[in-house]
């Protein structure tokens, strides 16, 4: 295997191989005017053929995919490329391949703007690891393992317990946090006025469904999903996952990172540990994570990650902000004129 400090992403200032940039007279202007957040993925949005695009063409991209593959050993890229579908939406495969997909595309980026920076992150649910990756908070290796034992700690949960999971359209906070503690679920995930997602044992979703009616909810839309993500159901792959999570060397990030489970930054390496290993049964906080970055002074919000989801979801938080999306290399060609 490759010396992995080779492929550690780099902090601030430094491009994709470690090397010293220095920013063009154009680049520096603009970040004085305006302050750019990235965004990344969170599971659901993964496809068949995501990343084979940028493995063809990037030479950048596909060291990141070849040393995924060296380091898991199962097939990974194979999977991502040709599926089967199945096999890509277990959570053990689809995590990683998320958190890849998002470190290639950045990767694709800094090659063909070196100088461009960036000046928070942010990223939903397992996408919290790729953003901590970016702001160098771990190396791409040790971010992968962690990504790679929480899918399969996670998928272990899923199959041991009857979970499940119910949109709420057009719900208040208040309405949705009320239908939880009616229903005996949990507030998932927070994504964004109007959409609020629950959480818990699949037996007191279909109750769930008609307390929402009852409460003149528009919509309670139940998932198809393998388990109750974001829930007490998720315990046993939290108390599996903090070790590793205390054993992985961290940095304190070089640029502010908004964790999922408080809607602030996570500053110190030690608020880092506790917040994303609270994550997996904490409630996502998407729409407070987007509103820290735009009252933080960001501008500009760009989603690295298939489907334009986080983009929609910014959208519905704050119109005025723009959020640029690109989730394979054509979208991020078409970008590049933008930044």
């Amino acid at each position: 295997m490759r010396d992995d400090k080779r492929f550690q992403f780099p902090r601030e200032g430094k491009n994709v191989c470690g090397r010293l940039t220095l920013p063009t007279p154009f680049a520096l202007l603009n970040s004085l005017v305006m302050k750019t957040a990235l965004l990344f993925s969170g599971q659901g949005a993964q496809y068949v053929g995501m990343g084979q695009d940028l493995y063809l063409k990037s030479p950048e991209a596909r060291t990141l995919y070849e040393e995924a593959d060296a380091l898991l050993q199962n097939g990974f890229s194979t999977v991502c490329f040709e599926g089967p579908e199945e096999t890509l939406t277990d959570t053990s495969y689809c995590q990683p391949a998320l958190y890849v997909h998002g470190l290639a595309l950045f990767a694709a980026l800094k090659k063909e703007r070196p100088d461009f920076s960036f000046q928070a992150c942010a990223g939903l649910s397992l996408g919290e690891f790729t953003a901590h990756t970016v702001a160098g908070t771990f190396s791409f290796a040790e971010g992968l393992k962690l990504v790679a034992a929480r899918g399969r700690l996670m998928q272990e949960a899923c199959r041991a317990t009857e979970g499940g999971m119910l949109t709420l359209i057009g719900a208040s906070r208040e309405q949705a946090e009320a239908l939880a503690s009616q229903s005996g679920l949990q507030v998932a995930n927070y994504n964004c006025p109007g959409q609020i997602v629950l959480s818990g044992a699949k037996s007191l979703v279909p109750n769930a469904v008609e307390q929402g009616k009852a409460l003149g909810l528009k919509r309670c839309l139940p998932l198809n999903v393998a388990g109750a993500y974001h829930s007490r159901l998720m315990q046993p792959a939290q108390d599996a996952l903090a070790p590793l999570i205390l054993a992985a060397p961290l940095q304190t990030p070089s640029v502010p990172v908004f964790s999922n489970v408080t809607g602030q930054v996570a500053s110190d390496v030690a608020t880092v540990r506790d917040t994303l290993t609270r994550q997996v049964t904490g409630s996502v906080r998407w729409e407070e994570c987007v509103e820290g970055l735009i009252s933080s002074g960001c501008s500009r919000l760009i989603e690295l990650g298939p489907g334009r989801v986080l983009a929609g979801m910014v959208k519905r938080i704050n119109k005025d902000v723009p959020c640029l999306s690109a989730g394979n290399l054509e979208e991020l060609q078409a970008l590049l004129p933008q930044l």
